[in-house]
Formats: C-alpha cells, sequence, structure tokens
C-alpha cells in the first residue's frame, strides 16, 4: 500500500508543470495587455510598496496584471519546495537532482524577471526570461513521467526511434527558438516604450513558420517509421495535431495583424508542443 508522501508525490509533480505552463501563460497576459511595466521597479512594486497602489501611474490594473504574475511565482516556487521535500523523504535518488534543479530555477526566475523589468523589458532579457521557463517545463515534464519509482536501470542500444525522437525534440527547440526573436521583433512588447530586435518583421515570421514547416514533415515521417498501436505513435499523433492547431493559429495571426486572443492561444500552444516532444523523447527512449 503506498504511503501518503507517494500518493502526493503526483499530483504536487503534475502541480508543478501546470504552474509552470501557467507562469509562461500569465507572463503573455502581462505583455499582451502592455502591463510589462505595471510595476516599474523590482523587487517592489513601485518605490515604496511591495505590492499595487491606487492611483498608480501606470494604471491599478496594469499593476495587478503584472503583479499577479509574481504572486504566480511565489505559487511555484512552494510547490517546487514541496516537492524536493517529498522526493528526498522518499529517497527517490532517480529525481532527486531534478527536483533540485527545479527549485533552483526557479530561484533563478525571480532576478531574471528583476532584470527584465529594469531594462525596461528588453527583448533579449524576455527571451532569456522564457527559453528558462521552457527548460523548467522540461524538467517538470520528465520529473511528472517519473513520478513512478523505476527499480530497473539498463543500457539500451540507441535505436532509429531514439535518435527521430532526439531530432524533433532539437527542431522543436530551434522553432521556439526563433519564435522568441519573432515575439521580440514584433510590436506586442509589453510597453509603448520597450527596445526591439531590428530585424524585418515579416523576414523573421517567414523563417519561424519554415522550421515549423520542417518539423511537420519530420513528424510524419517519424510517425510511419514507428510501430503501429504504440505509446510512441499515440505521442507522436498527440503532437502532430498540437503543431497542425499551433501553426493553423501562427498564420491566423500573422494575417489579422495579431490580435491579443489568437497571440494568447499560441504562446499557450507552445507550450503544450514543448510538452508533448519531451513526452515523445522520453517515450523513445
Amino acid at each position: 500500500m503506498p504511503s501518503r508522501l507517494e500518493r502526493a508525490l503526483s499530483p504536487v509533480l503534475g502541480l508543478l508543470l501546470f504552474f509552470q505552463a501557467g507562469l509562461v501563460v500569465t507572463g503573455g497576459a502581462v505583455r499582451l495587455t502592455g502591463s510589462g511595466l505595471g510595476c516599474p521597479t523590482w523587487p517592489r512594486c513601485t518605490g515604496g510598496s511591495f505590492v499595487p497602489v491606487p492611483h498608480q501611474a501606470q494604471g491599478e490594473l496594469h499593476s495587478w496584471i503584472e503583479f499577479g504574475n509574481r504572486l504566480l511565482t511565489i505559487a511555484l516556487f512552494l510547490t517546487s519546495i514541496s516537492a524536493l521535500i517529498i522526493v528526498l523523504v522518499l529517497h527517490r535518488r532517480d529525481i532527486r537532482n531534478l527536483a533540485r534543479w527545479q527549485v533552483l530555477g526557479i530561484l533563478a526566475q525571480i532576478p531574471l524577471g528583476g532584470i527584465t523589468v529594469l531594462t525596461h523589458l528588453n527583448p533579449i532579457a524576455v527571451a532569456l526570461h522564457f527559453i528558462l521557463s521552457m527548460v523548467l517545463i522540461a524538467a517538470g515534464t520528465i520529473l511528472y513521467e517519473r513520478r513512478q519509482p523505476n527499480p530497473t536501470t539498463h543500457i539500451v542500444k540507441k535505436t532509429k526511434s531514439q535518435l527521430l525522437g532526439r531530432g524533433q525534440l532539437l527542431m522543436t527547440g530551434l522553432v521556439i527558438a526563433v519564435g522568441t526573436v519573432v515575439t521580440g521583433s514584433g510590436p506586442n512588447a509589453g510597453d509603448a516604450s520597450a527596445p526591439r530586435f531590428h530585424f524585418h518583421f515579416k523576414e523573421i515570421t517567414w523563417i519561424h513558420a519554415d522550421l515549423v514547416i520542417a518539423l511537420v514533415l519530420l513528424t510524419i515521417y517519424f510517425y510511419v517509421k514507428s510501430a503501429p498501436a504504440t505509446l510512441l505513435r499515440r505521442r507522436i499523433l498527440i503532437f502532430f495535431t498540437l503543431v497542425l492547431a499551433q501553426g493553423g493559429i501562427g498564420f491566423l495571426q500573422f494575417y489579422r495583424g495579431l490580435p491579443e486572443l489568437l497571440v494568447g492561444a499560441h504562446l499557450l500552444g507552445v507550450t503544450l508542443v514543448w510538452i508533448a516532444a519531451w513526452r515523445i523523447y522520453l517515450a523513445a527512449k
């Protein structure tokens, strides 16, 4: 009979991954509503208060949207601490380091978020803030996938599926990285005064779209080469569906002038695609 801590590990790791994804989505809401400097300083929200104050120059709504993202970071940190404690008490050495890195990564996010604010939403700082979230989501996905103890460890010869899984993961990461450049070159900066990358927006967007097409073709090839009726093939199909939906949203938002709701849906989609890519990679291993 599993102990209470063993039963608690799965929902806590699930909540950890949920909060990681939620931080990306709420961060996008901050940017899309122009609330990036709703709290114009750090670690305080204003020069004299840690929380938004009435009649703040940036506007109360913008301040609370940005402050809400900061509060979610605190909830995420507390969840990561809970996960680490459970892992240590259960002597889960197989995932101990991953749990530790979750805590350290979230601690690194806090000053990086401060740098983002203090540099007035410099696109490099914004991109690094987002990429670190993607790294933490990857680690959170691995943690959740390994939530059940597996006492058997053995060396497996690399197969074609493993190589394709790694290639697909790398291609997905490249698509996301170029996507941050697209974001840093586009109009949704989080504040009207925020600096931008000096790339031609349409050209970098088409480079991003070409990489997505290459990813779709690789996914089709991977699906054809994988064994039928397997966990791996089911996960490839889920990934393929998400990438198609994400590509459709990206195409639509580009030609509709980047409306906020579509951009927000695209941001949620990239988080789901990234998680799905890691689930394929882990199934291929």
